[in-house]
């Protein structure tokens, strides 16, 4: 249906936006996606799908429902809907004489939680602004109605999960942020059977506060220990105290809950998004390693301080300032002591390697460079991942000298 034939004027886009969200309000989960299918009609729409990403954050799922057009996953890496899911940008593919193929990417606020697909017999500049703003409806009102339902964690969901992976998943913020200072993402593994490794962030006015960890032990224990760990991280960083501080709460409460024979191996970081400047605490954690143009050119070690729940003494920090497009990945052991070649372990140095390799090819962003990553990995350890493995990346865009002007 041509743009003659179908009003998409400024003033019909904003009412059907408002008619979707006056009737999505009150709607129960299920009838979401049916709902955009049916309001996407109303400009000449077809063919919809809702695409969401997988745990193992390698596919892009159908969400079933009815008036929904459900086709098989489609894989992240080299597809269309992959390409809008890891830009973050619309992608058309002509389809003649059907049509073109519109690939919408399904932004909450700057975490992709999927893309929306729909067939349109001719695209303008109208259609373009309009779907936009609708794409970014539907996401609001996915993420909204996720809390309320499972429909979304099971469409999700390519193979069983485990209860340990269960709670951790629960535990996760969002697997990527970002902002015109700095970006993060993170990446788990294995997917459906993780355990007792876990990341958390939050971003207070200029500084990102950042923890990684990974508890001891394997399956519900270490999940538990993790769940403890990250509840006394959140506490500490929302009551406002130091890096030190935040450190030892966390002791405190995992060495009463669980006694002196467990820990919790944890980097803690603050990152001034507006200076580079960068504060760290590692906690009988891997160094993190720090990336410039592309390749590693140093670990970030720190005063040796003890795992979280033996009760160590206030841990020294160590501060490291940070060069605009700076990268600062944080790895968990179980990426670098994974036996492969007949009992060899993985190692920092074949871990550097891979990293170094990557960093030949053109950079495709954040969350797609970390995924390459990930996945590069799981090839060299032959698929292997018998311990958690959990990759979490921070890049640095430099400070803004008005950080409003973002806005304008």
């Amino acid at each position: 249906m041509g743009e003659e034939s179908v009003d998409r004027s400024e003033g019909f886009g904003e009412r059907l936006l408002g008619l979707l969200l006056d009737r999505a309000r009150l709607l129960p989960p299920q009838l979401i996606a049916p709902l955009v299918a049916e309001e996407v009609a109303r400009i000449g729409g077809r063919d919809v799908s809702i695409l969401l990403q997988d745990y193992a954050q390698e596919l892009l799922v159908p969400l079933p429902g009815r008036k929904l057009h459900v086709s098989q996953p489609e894989p992240i890496i080299d597809s269309p809907a992959g390409r809008a899911f890891l830009r973050g940008a619309v992608v058309e593919v002509s389809q003649t004489p059907s049509g073109v193929r519109m690939y919408l990417p399904l932004l909450d606020g700057s975490d992709t939680v999927g893309v929306m697909a729909l067939t349109l017999d001719a695209v303008g500049d109208d259609d373009r602004r309009l779907l936009s703003r609708l794409s970014g409806l539907v996401a609001d009102l996915l993420v909204t109605k996720n809390a309320y339902t499972d429909q979304f964690f099971r469409a999700r969901r390519c193979e069983p999960m485990s209860v340990s992976a269960e709670i951790q998943w629960s535990l996760l913020p969002p697997m990527s942020m970002s902002v015109p200072q700095v970006e993060v993402a993170g990446i788990l593994e294995p997917a459906y059977r993780i355990a007792g490794d876990s990341f958390d962030y939050a971003l207070n006015d200029n500084i990102l506060h950042v923890a990684v960890i990974d508890a001891m032990g394997h399956g519900l224990d270490a999940a538990t220990m993790a769940t403890v760990a990250i509840g006394a991280y959140r506490h500490a960083r929302r009551v406002c105290i130091s890096l030190a501080e935040k450190y030892a709460l966390m002791d405190d409460a995992i060495s009463r809950q669980f006694g002196p024979d467990h820990f919790v191996t944890a980097q803690l970081m603050h990152v001034n998004i507006a200076t580079g400047e960068m504060a760290l605490v590692n906690a009988g954690h891997p160094a993190p390693l720090l990336i410039r143009n592309g390749r590693v050119v140093q670990q970030l070690e720190s005063a040796t301080t003890l795992p979280v729940g033996f009760g160590g003494e206030e841990p020294r920090i160590r501060e490291h300032t940070l060069q605009q497009g700076d990268r600062v990945l944080c790895y968990t052991d179980g990426i670098i002591e994974e036996h492969v070649n007949g009992g060899e372990q993985f190692g920092e140095e074949r871990l550097i390697r891979c990293v170094n390799r990557l960093g030949e090819e053109p950079p495709q962003g954040l969350r797609a460079d970390l995924r390459r990553l990930s996945h590069t990995l799981k090839w060299e350890r032959r698929g292997r991942t018998s311990d958690d493995a959990t990759l979490f990346m921070i890049e640095w865009h430099g400070g803004a000298a008005d950080p409003l002007a973002v806005l304008a």
